[in-house]
């Protein structure tokens, strides 16, 4: 029994350890790190990468030459009849000998748009970093939420607002990453239909209007993450009070 009693100390002592450790990270990085960080996110918003003055500037060449129309004249009388099979090679679509279609690109590897593989090079950790911060953060006002109660909850309600609203802007950071994952895989279709079909101009216009896109893009979730950055650190100083110590010490005196 003794020793039961001494392995259940053992991990209090631990589990005591780890709220101490995230009241401290948590209550620097409301104090001094979102801060830091806002104004950091609000300087890359005028950096020229991102603040540049004509969209043609992040456009990116399409490395495929338009080839000669070729005429093709039926090679197998014999498959004429009803048994004749009309292949059809789509995207991702398999050739009738269960082979897929490769188109072989003339001058290489087609590449991706350089000036935004950069940028969202620059974006990718900045989301990363704020889902993070905001995970810790929103452990640490959990742990402050006291054990449930009849009245004087108003303090509650505040840390569960501030919960709320941490878990919202985990939502959207993450929500960020899937948009970028999006533009590749668009863009990617698209590129692929300019191989497949490099006498349609329409298709090159769209990589351009999608590249156009990701950019704008990209600069509004910059900016979103530095409201977010702003509007965390404003509500929770504006509450810390509350949040440190939802039920006041002199409940029980006013009765």
């Amino acid at each position: 029994m003794l020793r039961g009693f001494n392995t259940f100390g053992i991990i209090y002592i631990h589990v005591d350890a780890f709220r101490e450790r995230i009241t401290g990270e948590a209550e620097d990085l409301v104090a001094n790190f979102f801060p830091k960080k806002l104004l950091e996110l609000d300087h890359f918003l005028k950096d020229p990468s991102i603040n540049i003055s004509e969209l043609k500037e992040i456009h990116s060449e399409i490395n495929l030459t338009v080839p000669d129309p070729i005429l093709i004249s039926n090679l197998h009388d014999g498959l004429e009849g009803q048994n004749a099979k009309k292949r059809k090679l789509e995207d991702g679509d398999e050739d009738a000998m269960g082979e897929f279609c490769v188109f072989v690109m003339p001058g290489g590897m087609m590449k991706c748009n350089g000036n935004l593989v950069e940028l969202i090079e620059k974006v990718k950790p900045e989301i990363r970093t704020l889902i993070e911060k905001c995970n810790t953060v929103k452990m640490w006002v959990q742990l402050l939420i006291p054990r449930i109660e009849d009245g004087n909850n108003f303090g509650v309600s505040i840390q569960e607002e501030t919960v709320a609203e941490l878990r919202t802007v985990e939502g959207e950071a993450a929500s960020y990453l899937d948009q970028i994952s999006r533009y590749y895989i668009t863009r990617a279709k698209l590129v692929s239909k300019i191989a497949k079909y490099p006498h349609v101009e329409d298709y090159r216009r769209t990589v351009t209007e999608i590249d156009e896109k990701e950019y704008i893009s990209l600069k509004i979730i910059v900016s979103e993450l530095r409201n977010q950055y702003v509007t965390l650190h404003d509500m929770i100083l504006k509450n810390i009070e509350k949040i440190k110590r939802p039920r006041s010490s002199n409940t029980d005196a006013l009765y």
